[in-house]
């Protein structure tokens, strides 16, 4: 017998015993990344308000000398009548802004130097300062949205927050690439990216996704997240080149000869990335992972800010 619809995929009501063991699932997936984010944003956060800027709202910011232009209807004439100058009375901005995230989740993204024993994968940085942005912007009632994901329709709030540490500290998906390249979602309009990754790989796949973000006003920034190893190019003898899907190999017997050409090829790569950026009225953000985050999320959360 068929359930009538209303009744499908209703399940018991689950007892004590399951309800703590699904909340400590969910909690113990959440806590190392987000509880890192978290205390990365308060690092932050002091004497930061979210929206401190002028526009449409009902609370007050600020007066303001007038300037030629203003309206005579926005002249506050009490305060003005206390001096020689005429002022005018801003009101704080409250329309939401949405913030889109991508974080590179391919392969080249799990790349750790194997001499530092603490050093975090390019993929584990990412993942911590987009969350800790997100953590900053949420508290600010900005919307987040993290692409390619179940949390890709912005949103704001704590719930939003949960779903984008669940998926950024969860298992990977099994078919990644060497190299990754933005989802094709829709961004919205008028809003901000920011897009984490290696940028290693062929730039093309950057190209619908910025046509679409010109198409829709959205500005942003694009973070270069490398390991120390891959801006130092520390190698020297004999070695095996391979990329982290074994997809590439590459041998040599003289690493060390091959350092400034690498080096070049890397400034160039840079030179691309910052001329993109640049067209579309973006912004490049180099980063390493043996830097502190700390200086990085405060780089974001004020280019973020900027309007």
């Amino acid at each position: 017998m068929i359930a009538p619809a209303p009744l499908r995929g209703r399940h018991k009501p689950q007892g004590p015993v399951g309800l703590r063991r699904d909340a400590e699932k969910v909690a113990g997936a959440l806590p190392p990344l987000l509880a890192e984010a978290e205390h990365l944003a308060a690092s932050v956060a002091m004497g930061f308000h979210g929206r401190r800027r002028a526009g449409h709202g009902e609370n007050f910011w600020q007066y303001r000398q007038a300037m030629p232009g203003d309206a005579r209807s926005a002249v506050d004439w009490r305060r003005s009548g206390k001096s020689d100058q005429q002022f005018i009375r801003e009101m704080e901005w409250e329309a939401a802004q949405t913030v889109s995230f991508w974080v590179d989740d391919a392969l080249a993204m799990d790349y750790r130097d194997s001499d530092d024993a603490k050093a975090r994968s390019k993929f584990e940085r990412a993942a911590l300062l987009s969350l800790a942005l997100s953590v900053l912007l949420i508290k600010g009632g900005e919307r987040v949205a993290l692409m390619g994901t179940d949390a890709a329709q912005p949103q704001p709030g704590r719930a939003q927050l949960n779903r984008m540490a669940l998926t950024l500290g969860g298992a990977f998906r099994d078919d990644r690439p060497d190299y990754g390249a933005p989802p094709a979602d829709r961004l919205a309009r008028g809003g901000r990216a920011v897009f984490l990754s290696d940028f290693l790989g062929d730039l093309d796949g950057l190209a619908g996704p910025m046509a679409h973000a010109a198409d829709q006003g959205v500005r942003g920034v694009f973070v270069q997240v490398l390991d120390q190893s891959e801006e130092a190019f520390p190698f020297d003898g004999r070695l095996i080149f391979e990329s982290m899907g074994g997809g590439s190999r590459f041998e040599t017997q003289r690493a060390r000869a091959l350092q400034e050409a690498y080096r070049e090829r890397l400034a160039a790569r840079r030179a691309e990335l910052r001329a993109l950026a640049a067209r579309f009225g973006w912004r490049f953000y180099p980063h390493r992972t043996s830097e502190s985050p700390r200086a990085a999320l405060l780089w974001l959360y004020m280019a973020i800010g900027d309007g």
